[in-house]
């Protein structure tokens, strides 16, 4: 403090001036006991002024908060979202295409229950990568996600497209489901966290449908119109597999596992997550476990169908090969659409009741599709059942984030996601070695019996409320 003295011509009094004094606020909770903030807000630059502008902060540093609230990662922020949302996209265009292209009973002559064999050994693939998942995601990061999940598609179908004896090819299946798994559950639950995931993850699974969409037409196009053999569509897959390596690889080679382990930290105060934790403890298996049980009998609905439908079409609605492959691009197509339309409808009803309104939409239209033996009705009522049962898994996953804490995301919806991905392996070879004895017929009333378990299984999952992501 300084102090100026100045007489008052012949007064006996003195005026002093003193210069203002700037004190420090009180300490918080936030500063220690000295007054020195403990933690700085980032980019504040504090000024102090005259006394014109006493108090006042520059005008570059936003506020600081009182409290502090987690900020949900969006598409576009941070910035590296970008890049990583659109490889998450690529990525499941790969695994819609590798879903839907099956076409091997005419080369290898097996029966329908062997055949069924390359929708069962993915099943192996789909159990380890649950397992594993979490473990990757702490050790390796979402890089390791990556570049495991596109390495295992690229060498599936290196052995695939060489036909291979099929004992082989079975094992070549089951390290596709490996891979698909991998990313299946890294993704959904990446995604999932986001702000707008509805809508996210709806053009995410709508991306899915559209490889499966494309894959069965250029399939049945090369084998019908080219009169090339079946394996020569995994050409193809080579290349979109290499090329998944380098996009999705690229863009999360900085997301290491320090960076997901720091991430969850930050916003949950917990590194836990496990998968002993999500299984076997409250809230995450009072959500997991359901969730985990509707997704298998959903991906077992999607695959069954899609895989079956073709020869259900030829078998049963006496359809051309050609014809019966479109009904399937069909189905996919309604599957797509309905992912991308209903992704914005869906958050304003509510996720749980969303979903018991498609599914009673969709048991209509399967009561259709069995019961009037018209290919035309039929090839209608699987491309609209497709539409409604499309937003099925998306919604299934924002339901499972909007349940369980943050730091049980990875563990909790990576589980449900790979667990529910053996459906895809589990179910359509059931509906395989039923056919084997009743004929390929049994594929309706399979479906419909899923139809009307998945519902019972949501309706027990808690209460949420309807609100925006």
């Amino acid at each position: 403090m300084a102090a100026q003295f100045h007489q008052n011509g012949g007064s006996s009094t003195a005026v002093m001036e003193i210069e203002p004094v700037y004190m420090l606020p009180l300490p918080s909770k936030n500063q220690s006991a000295g007054g020195i903030p403990t933690t700085t807000p980032p980019h504040s630059s504090l000024r102090w002024t005259s006394s014109d502008e006493e108090k006042q902060v520059d005008e570059s540093s936003p506020p600081t908060p009182l409290t502090a609230t987690e900020v949900k990662e969006k598409w576009n922020y941070p910035r590296a979202n970008i890049q990583r949302v659109s490889a998450c996209f690529y990525s499941f265009i790969v695994m819609g295409a590798n879903d839907a292209a099956y076409g091997l009973q005419e080369y290898y002559h097996l029966s329908y229950l062997v055949i069924s064999l390359v929708f069962l050994s993915p099943f192996v693939g789909y159990t380890l990568a649950a397992l594993l998942n979490n473990h990757v995601h702490t050790r390796l990061g979402r890089r390791g996600v990556a570049i495991i999940a596109a390495c295992s598609h690229l060498v599936a179908y290196l052995i695939i497209a060489v036909h291979p004896p099929y004992p082989v090819l079975v094992i070549a299946f089951a390290l596709a489901g490996f891979g698909n798994g991998i990313a299946d559950a890294g993704w959904n639950a990446f995604i999932g966290n986001m702000d707008r995931a509805n809508e996210l993850l709806g053009f995410l699974h709508g991306l899915y449908g559209a490889g499966a969409v494309i894959s069965p037409l250029i399939a049945t196009t090369m084998i019908t119109k080219a009169g090339l053999p079946w394996y020569a569509f995994y050409y193809l897959m080579i290349g979109l597999a290499g090329l998944e390596i380098v996009v999705t690889g690229t863009c999360f080679w900085t997301a290491t596992a320090r960076e997901y382990r720091d991430s969850v930290a930050a916003s949950s105060g917990s590194t836990g997550g496990g998968l002993r934790e999500v299984l076997f403890k409250k809230p995450g298996a009072r959500v997991a476990w359901p969730c985990a049980f509707f997704l298998l009998g959903y991906v077992g609905i999607e695959v069954g169908l899609g895989g079956w439908i073709v020869e259900f079409m030829i078998q049963v609605r006496h359809g051309g090969a050609f014809e019966s492959g479109i009904t399937a691009t069909g189905f996919w197509l309604g599957l797509t659409i309905g992912r991308f339309v209903l992704g914005f409808v869906t958050p304003r009803i509510g996720e749980k009741l969303a979903i018991m309104i498609y599914l009673v939409i969709a048991v209509g239209f399967e009561l259709v599709f069995w019961l009037v033996p018209h290919f035309i009705v039929s090839a209608v009522a699987i491309g609209l059942q497709g539409f409604f049962i499309g937003p099925l898994f998306p919604a299934a996953i924002v339901a499972m984030s909007k349940l369980l804490p943050h730091h049980l995301h990875v563990g909790a919806i990576g589980f449900a996601a790979a667990f529910g991905g053996s459906g895809a392996a589990v179910l359509p070879f059931a509906v395989g070695a039923i056919a084997q004895a009743k004929g390929v017929q049994v594929l309706q009333p399979f479906v419909l019996a899923l139809l009307a378990a998945i519902f019972l299984v949501w309706c027990g999952l808690p209460r949420m409320e309807k609100k925006k992501d």
